[in-house]
């Protein structure tokens, strides 16, 4: 291949690299930080501006320092060796200068901005606390005292004050429209503070690497007005009814002599207590299942208790379960469609 059809195909690459790069940060993207939803992601939006265009004057000057220095200090033919100098002291006091001037710029406005969003403005508003197990997100709503899971209600246009922990490993809280990445670390409470301030549905995601599973650790976030985040709060304090349907009722005796009841919790249902999974006391409210990577959907919910491990690579209940684990207790396909009447009631 020539050097010239080289460079061609190399150029043409890395073209095609930085058009694929730039169409991610496009603000119709579901998790586009540069379409903000509410003042912290706005805030940390601006302070990528100050740092972008700091970083593009530099960029700029530089490589025209470089580009000139390369074209007027060529070698030409018949030249002889350069003279020999050491160093020129007026330059380097300058690039030591100037760049410690930039850095002390940029600075400021970070360091504004860092405090803005670590302490919130009304301390005394709601507080969620987030708990991040491998893989999905636990939300507690402390002044209501229920525990839901995966997708997040907050009340438009009010600060909600958020408490971070993890039970296990490492992750990090991201909601790209509404506010930046925080993390999650056991044994330590982190916060923040985020108001939405656009009605809708937002998503999140883990963005810590926590293990095989860290990219389907995901979760939703509904901003609503007060009036239906209130609604949405007395639907969520009413213990479970039990099903009616004869299909739904069997449903609802298989899932604690099947052991679901040990990992999940269903308020008002005895035998069912387990924190080591979701809480799915209102699992059918929810418009998504398997920490928000499918639709809550008859099909999809079979699907995911026939076998979780291959929807969700990794899950516990795929792998450590005993149900799915010892081959004698296996679910009958007759036992999935009881389970999947009674989750399906659970609204």
């Amino acid at each position: 291949m020539s050097r010239r059809r080289y460079l061609r195909i190399a150029c043409l690459g890395t073209l095609a690299l930085a058009l694929a790069a730039l169409a991610a940060c496009t603000p119709g993207d579901p998790q586009s930080t540069f379409d903000p939803t509410g003042p912290v992601a706005r805030s940390q939006l601006n302070l990528f501006w100050w740092i972008f265009w700091a970083a593009v004057v530099v960029f700029v000057v530089v490589e025209a320092a470089i580009v000139y220095a390369a074209i007027r200090y060529r070698r030409r033919p018949g030249d002889g060796d350069p003279e020999q100098i050491h160093g020129h002291t007026p330059l380097e006091i300058g690039w030591t200068i100037v760049p410690a001037i930039i850095l002390a710029v940029v600075a400021v406005p970070t360091v504004l901005t860092i405090f803005d969003n670590a302490n919130s403005p009304e301390p005394g508003s709601m507080t969620v606390e987030v708990i991040g197990h491998q893989w999905w997100f636990e939300f507690r709503y402390p002044e209501y005292d229920f525990i839901t899971a995966n997708e997040m209600h907050i009340p438009l246009d009010e600060v909600v004050n958020i408490s971070l922990d993890s039970v296990d490993v490492l992750h990090s809280f991201w909601i790209p429209k509404i506010a930046g990445k925080v993390d999650l670390i056991p044994n330590n409470i982190n916060t923040m503070w985020i108001m939405g301030e656009e009605s809708g549905v937002f998503l999140g995601q883990c963005a810590e690497f926590c293990g095989v599973g860290h990219a389907n650790m995901r979760f939703r976030v509904v901003v609503e007005p007060r009036a239906e985040f209130d609604a949405w709060v007395q639907a969520q304090l009413t213990p479970a009814a039990s099903p009616v349907d004869p299909l739904a009722a069997d449903g609802e005796t298989l899932f604690t002599s099947s052991g679901c009841g040990g990992c999940h919790t269903v308020d008002g249902l005895r035998g069912a207590g387990g924190t080591r999974g979701p809480n799915l006391t209102h699992v059918a409210s929810r418009s998504h299942i398997a920490s928000g990577i499918i639709e809550n959907t008859q099909a999809n919910l079979r699907a995911w208790i026939t076998d979780p491990d291959k929807v969700k690579p990794g899950n516990v209940m795929g792998t450590e379960a005993a149900v799915y684990t010892n081959p004698d207790r296996r679910l009958t396909e007759p036992q999935i469609s009881a389970l999947v009447a009674y989750l399906r009631s659970l609204k």
